[in-house]
């Protein structure tokens, strides 16, 4: 499996970061997971393309992750692409629904399939998946695939999705800010080593990062490593990750 970060920012894009996205790739399979804005430049970056992705996989509806969903679906109209699946949380259907009220005229252009799943293992695009629910502002799912790779998609951190990620070779969990901001529904390094100080991942990256994070990368790392011993990096826009 390849793991190619589209998007390492958050609802406070930089020049360098764009919203989330995360590509899973193996052999002949694709899928993304969230599509904030900025995802399709990046996907056109990575030399994959909007043509070659027909499936996406939303952690939550808040706006950072879905913003380029419509265009991903007119962007394969235009390109004479027939279908977009498009599979999430309770709640996509109407998310979808809504959006496509008020852009009418992209209705019916593909073949729009959308499904909702839950904190339970699935299927989606030929990847095995496993849904649990994090602790945000509104429901969100974490995604684990096999033993491979843990998505956190948006949360707080705390002990129960840690072990969610125990055993997995690769978690990308949410580390929006520096230790000293007062925050809520996302973690901070020390909050997040102390929830992982029990659990063994071969490698975490932070993503989901607030400009706050910019010039405090070391610091949050040695933040972490107070009470996590294990390999930390900080994810960065069209890093590939091989599993």
């Amino acid at each position: 499996m390849r793991v190619t970060f589209l998007g390492t920012g958050s609802a406070m894009p930089t020049g360098e970061r764009f919203q989330t996205g995360i590509l899973l790739s193996d052999e002949d399979r694709r899928l993304l997971v969230d599509c904030g804005s900025g995802v399709l430049h990046r996907l056109q970056q990575a030399g994959v393309g909007y043509e070659n992705v027909s499936t996406v996989l939303l952690t939550h509806h808040h706006l950072d992750h879905v913003a380029d969903l419509l265009p991903l679906l007119k962007a394969r109209w235009l390109a004479g692409e027939e279908r977009l699946e498009v599979v999430g949380p309770e709640g996509t259907k109407s998310l979808l629904d809504d959006l496509l009220a008020v852009h009418d005229y992209l209705r019916d252009r593909v073949d729009l399939q959308v499904r909702e799943v839950g904190a339970h293992e699935f299927e989606v695009a030929g990847f095995d998946v496993e849904g649990y629910e994090t602790r945000h502002s509104m429901p969100c799912l974490a995604y684990r695939f096999g033993d491979r790779f843990t998505f956190s998609g948006d949360s707080e951190a705390f002990e129960g999705l840690a072990n969610f990620a125990d055993g997995c070779a690769v978690l990308a969990h949410d580390c929006s800010f520096p230790d000293g901001v007062d925050v809520s529904n996302h973690p901070t390094p020390a909050k997040l080593g102390e929830a992982l100080s029990g659990a063994d991942v071969g490698r975490v990256y932070l993503t989901h990062l607030y400009p706050h994070t910019d010039g405090n990368h070391e610091e949050m790392v040695d933040s972490i490593g107070e009470r996590y011993d294990g390999d930390v990096r900080f994810a960065e826009d069209l890093l590939s990750v091989d599993i």
